[in-house]
């Protein structure tokens, strides 16, 4: 703990929301009890506790609000806290909590864990809250992994086609596909129709509504556009793509419902319906994570063909809105050349060489081992309370065997002491745990930055969608200008990137030992790097 010699007043804060980013904290009343008993064997002083039922994925909590500005009027200067991600799950009021720190309004902030002051490494604090933020984002991306796996089992994690339904009786996620008993039969009729080859798919649309009586999903009339759709979906002969326009295919588990052939002749008598459209076979390496800056919907992307006078055709790659959102939206094209250009000049922002890398790394351990002497000095308390526990149950179990308290009073007091028992427990793994997750996501963070520009320009494309992927959120397309919200922890890389380049300028090339050991000098005295 760190105790100022002027008396630090200190505004305990509690939060927990009922979604799932929560589930596994403790509640609200157990965070204050907990913090109470910290601040009174720490000799630390509480003017008020605030609390509240919010999530922090998104600013504007009142009562956190409430708490900073009664700060910013004098009437505390600490935070006690359970973790930091109590406090912020976003970056905006991460990057409050963090500037009013190193503005000395907040002079200190302290967790069960670890304490937090204006003379910190700044760098310790944004990784911090920028795993805070990631927990969130990585929410999604489990439950993408989760799909994922799903698909790789051969089981299409989205909705089934027409014909098919969800096993109901199966556990939620683990849906097999079955057939639709209803409408099996009558999809498979529309494709021995059109095998035929005397009817148009408008045509069989009509009959498949008029005198076979199918029906969709919803219990409606098939549309023009979906009697497409099943003719040219591979599901039914046995695969699916997923993600769809991802290029990866899988072999499903359900029952084809026609044959590779089939489908394929299908195919054929397709291309020759001037009303049918030839499915794309084209993947796009940005189409995704990229939204139209000016009306906010997503961006896609096409392919096209142009045939030059001397009968040479050229492919290209087209990125613009849906217009989705906004059908006036007047966002132009850009082709994808153009726009990767675009997103390597973001990428250069952050792009840091392998010897500032190794160096920050460097520093984060080393602030690491001095954090130890405090997290060992919090195990060792731990451990004692551990002990008290254990000989409690031991003293209790006597008592009950000498008779000394009935069966009531035994079960209720070993309830308590046994919920203390795996409360301490957890607390000894989460102490730990706190410290090696965060430099690991700092390792995870400064290794993506290390030559990211040219890992992105050589690489392929699934290199170039995680690269896209993981630079942050809110990626917008404008003018045919990119902008994008980057990480927390990356917006600290970025101003480090900059300070790196004009450093490594006095140090051209950079391969000698000499050379490398200046520059780490010069990064341990630029303010930029180590801020105080």
């Amino acid at each position: 703990m760190n105790n100022k010699e002027e008396k630090i007043k200190y505004f305990i804060y509690a939060r927990k929301s009922s979604e799932s980013e929560d589930r596994q904290v403790q509640s609200i009343q157990d965070q204050v009890d907990e913090l109470q008993k910290l601040a009174k064997n720490s000799d630390l002083t509480v003017v008020n506790i605030f609390s509240e039922s919010w999530s922090a994925k998104a600013p504007d909590r009142p009562v956190f609000n409430e708490m900073l500005e009664r700060i910013k009027n004098g009437e505390a200067n600490g935070i006690l806290c359970w973790k930091l991600n109590r406090l912020a799950r976003n970056p905006i009021d991460g990057g409050t909590i963090s500037w009013m720190l190193q503005e000395g309004l907040i002079q200190y902030i302290q967790t069960y864990g670890r304490g937090y002051s204006p003379n910190d490494n700044v760098i310790m604090m944004s990784v911090e809250f920028g795993m805070a933020n990631q927990f969130i984002r990585d929410l999604r991306v489990d439950t993408k992994r989760g799909l994922m796996a799903k698909a790789k089992r051969g089981w299409l994690p989205c909705g089934s086609p027409l014909g098919y339904i969800h096993n109901l009786f199966k556990t939620k996620g683990n849906k097999e596909i079955i057939k639709d008993e209803k409408t099996f039969d009558l999809v498979r009729r529309i494709f021995d129709v059109m095998l035929e080859g005397k009817m148009t798919p408008p045509q069989i649309l009509e009959m498949a509504n008029k005198k076979w009586g199918l029906k969709g999903k919803m219990g409606k009339p098939i549309a023009r556009s979906s009697i497409y759709r099943i003719l040219s979906n591979p599901f039914y002969y046995g695969e699916f793509e997923y993600p769809r326009g991802s290029g990866d295919w899988h072999m499903g588990e359900h029952e084809p419902m026609i044959t590779r052939e089939e489908f394929d002749k299908v195919q054929f008598l397709l291309r020759n319906d001037k009303n049918s459209t030839k499915p794309k076979n084209y993947d796009f390496a940005f189409r995704g994570p990229l939204y139209c800056g000016e009306c906010g919907a997503l961006i896609t992307a096409e392919h096209k063909q142009k045939k030059q006078k001397n009968g040479v055709v050229r492919n290209y790659i087209y990125y613009h809105c849906t217009k989705r959102k906004n059908p006036k939206c007047s966002q132009k094209s850009i082709e994808e050349k153009k726009l990767q250009v675009l997103i390597e000049k973001e990428l250069n922002k952050i792009d840091i060489p392998d010897v500032l890398q190794e160096w920050a790394i460097d520093i984060l351990k080393k602030d690491n081992n001095v954090q130890a002497i405090s997290r060992n000095h919090i195990l060792e308390n731990l451990g004692k309370e551990y002990k008290e526990v254990v000989d409690g149950i031991s003293g209790l179990i006597k008592m009950r065997a000498d008779k000394e308290i009935d069966s009531d009073e035994f079960k209720e007091e070993k309830l308590k002491l046994v919920k203390e028992k795996a409360r301490i427990q957890k607390d000894l793994l989460d102490v730990d745990k706190g410290v090696n997750d965060w430099l690991k996501k700092a390792e995870e963070y400064f290794a993506f930055a290390e030559n990211v520009k040219e890992r992105f320009r050589i690489g392929g494309l699934s290199i170039k969608k995680d690269i896209l992927n993981s630079l942050g959120s809110n990626l917008y397309l404008k003018d045919q200008k990119i902008t994008v919200d980057l990480e927390k922890t990356l917006k600290v890389i970025e101003k480090m990137a900059t300070e790196s380049r004009r450093i490594n300028e006095m140090f051209e090339p950079q391969k000698g030992v000499e050379n490398k050991r200046a520059l780490r000098d010069l990064y341990s005295q630029s303010p930029t790097m180590l801020p105080n």
